[in-house]
């Protein structure tokens, strides 16, 4: 079974489902097709709301969730490596194809990034473009440079 609940934070209003065992999606509210989810606040979706409250108050700068990422395995390799950007740091995408073991797969990195259906937890915020300008990010640049500027002050 499939579920999600909705919850307004900093950035703005956003989706979070779960499949009973493990978050599938964290996203933006707009960007979330809820079709085939039972609106229902779970026990993990709670806590995962709980995590992320802790994040944007400055608290807490790890999760503790069980994931369950859907992707091919180049994205689900890509995510993992994500995941290894400590808080408050930024990579290139050549940082993060290095980090795959395949450094000229910096577009694919950036096409993985794009996929990412758990943000925050899975921190593709943290990956800017090799001359330190902010690129790309699903929620809008503004969301990205709230959430770097967030890590920096809590830092």
């Amino acid at each position: 079974m499939k579920h999600v609940y909705y919850y307004d934070f900093p950035i703005g209003r956003l989706a979070i489902a779960d499949n009973t065992e493990a978050i599938t999606h964290i996203s933006i509210h707009d960007g979330f097709d809820k079709e085939g989810y039972q609106l229902i606040e779970t026990p993990l979706i709670k806590k995962a709301s709980l995590q992320l409250s802790e994040y944007f108050e400055g608290k807490r700068k790890s999760f503790e969730l069980p994931l369950s990422p859907k992707g091919t395995d180049f994205q689900k390799r890509c995510w993992e490596a994500l995941q290894t950007i400590p808080y408050g740091e930024t990579w290139s995408y050549k940082q993060l194809a290095q980090a795959i073991g395949n450094e000229k797969a910096c577009r694919a990195v950036g096409g993985a990034n794009n996929k990412n259906p758990i943000i925050i937890v899975i921190p593709c915020h943290r990956v800017i473009g090799a001359n330190g300008q902010l690129v790309g990010y699903g929620g809008g640049l503004p969301i990205k440079e709230a959430l770097l500027t967030l890590e920096r002050d809590y830092r």
